[in-house]
């Protein structure tokens, strides 16, 4: 950033140098065209007499022509040149353009490169590239003549440079010493976010920790306390359920122990989501199976073929799980399907989890209608999936069931 300011700039400094050489060089001209040339004009020169010019002469030579001007002309309004250093245009006549017209109406001086390839500057091509700079003057009788001097531009620009050149030293100076400056303060800088990224990541972490420790205990309790409890509650109900002789009463003892039976595998699923780890205790299958175990018990066939040679990370396999689970649910919910298939296989990309159902489906734009009534669990799926790595595709036929796919990447 600094060099691009630096070489902006510079830029702008040599176009203001240069603004500046070129008033210095009408400065010049209006110095040496009013103040040493008009005086010595005489009303005679306009007849072309020979004593008038070498008069004129004699102060251009002395006080004007240098190494900057090289050539000067006086110039009549209708073209006619009456007085030059180079003796063969006196008495020559061109006609004069509208701007050197314009200066002469106006007053004012004017600058411009010259066009050598004009017939009145044939004389000056052999100097090189010439600013010409003009300005009205006039005789003691009041006749407006066009004073005009040919400056090398070397010398304008020379005048540019001296002008530009410290200035631009100097600020290149102070953008190296503020950027030398910035150095220590851009490391301290740096150091300091260094130092608060870790600070955060090191919160984080102890969050994240805190909430993992936390699911462990709440997961513990509840495993070892309220299954626990449940379990023995089946138990003691399916041997009242044999030992009673009502018929109704069996019946009611069977159906309560079913459901506390039911009630154990929801808590248990429950217990592998609200603590992941447990997935490599049990593994991936047997948390699928309780996650199925809902629709099973509604009549739902549930089939798992999960590939034994598929062995997938703590990440991607508490990614997978959470995907199967949250298919398996809706099926529960929304899809009024008869048969559920989870497929877990290797492909050429990577590996694919796949929830394929035979329910109702719905169309993208029931879908979005669902969304607008706050059922977003699936678009909330699809941001997880992405966040980690992965890719879900949700397909869906009205009649013809639903497919969701996870697509993991090889690791």
């Amino acid at each position: 950033m600094l060099a691009v300011f630096a070489a902006a700039s510079v830029f702008a400094l040599r176009e203001l140098a240069r603004s500046e050489a070129l008033r210095d060089a009408r400065q010049f001209a209006t110095l040496a065209g009013q103040g040493v040339v008009e005086p010595a004009l005489a009303t005679s020169l306009l007849r072309g007499d020979r004593g008038a010019i070498d008069a004129v002469d004699r102060v251009v030579q002395e006080r004007v022509l240098g190494e900057r001007v090289v050539r000067v002309k006086l110039w009549q309004r209708d073209g006619r040149v009456v007085y030059s250093d180079e003796p063969r245009l006196i008495g020559s006549r061109f006609p004069l353009g509208p701007e050197k017209l314009d200066v002469l109406r106006t007053g004012a001086t004017r600058a411009e490169l010259s066009d050598l390839t004009g017939p009145e500057n044939r004389y000056e091509r052999g100097e090189g590239a010439l600013y010409e700079v003009y300005l009205p003057v006039r005789t003691p009788d009041g006749t407006p003549l066009l004073f005009e001097t040919y400056q090398r531009q070397s010398a304008v620009a020379a005048t540019g440079r001296r002008i530009w050149l410290p200035l631009a030293a100097l600020l290149v100076a102070s953008l190296a010493l503020l950027w030398l400056v910035q150095i220590p303060l851009a490391a301290r800088l740096d150091r300091r976010l260094r130092s608060t990224q870790a600070e955060r990541e090191a919160l984080l972490v102890r969050a994240v920790e805190a909430s993992a420790d936390e699911r462990r205990r709440i997961a513990a309790d509840l495993h070892d306390g309220v299954v626990q409890d449940l379990a023995g509650i089946s138990y003691s109900l399916s041997a009242a359920a044999h030992e009673e002789r009502s018929t109704a009463t069996q019946g009611t003892l069977e159906t309560a122990a079913a459901g506390t039976r039911d009630a154990m595998r929801r808590l248990r699923s429950l217990l592998v989501e609200i603590h992941p780890p447990n997935l490599r205790a049990s593994g991936l299958e047997a948390a699928l199976e309780d996650a199925a175990s809902p629709l099973r018990t509604h009549g739902v066939e549930v089939t798992l073929e999960l590939d034994p040679h598929v062995e997938l990370g703590d990440e991607d396999e508490r990614l997978a799980y959470r995907v199967a689970a949250e298919a398996l649910r809706n099926v529960e919910r929304h899809a009024r399907a008869t048969r559920v298939a989870v497929t877990l296989q290797r492909t050429a990309a990577g590996v694919e989890l796949a929830v394929a159902d035979d329910g109702t489906g719905f169309t993208p734009e029931e879908r979005r209608r669902r969304a607008k009534d706050g059922h977003v669990g699936l678009s909330l799926l699809e941001d997880f999936v992405a966040g980690s790595g992965g890719a879900l595709a949700i397909r869906s036929v009205p009649g013809g069931g639903t497919t969701v796919a996870l697509e993991l990447p090889a690791r």
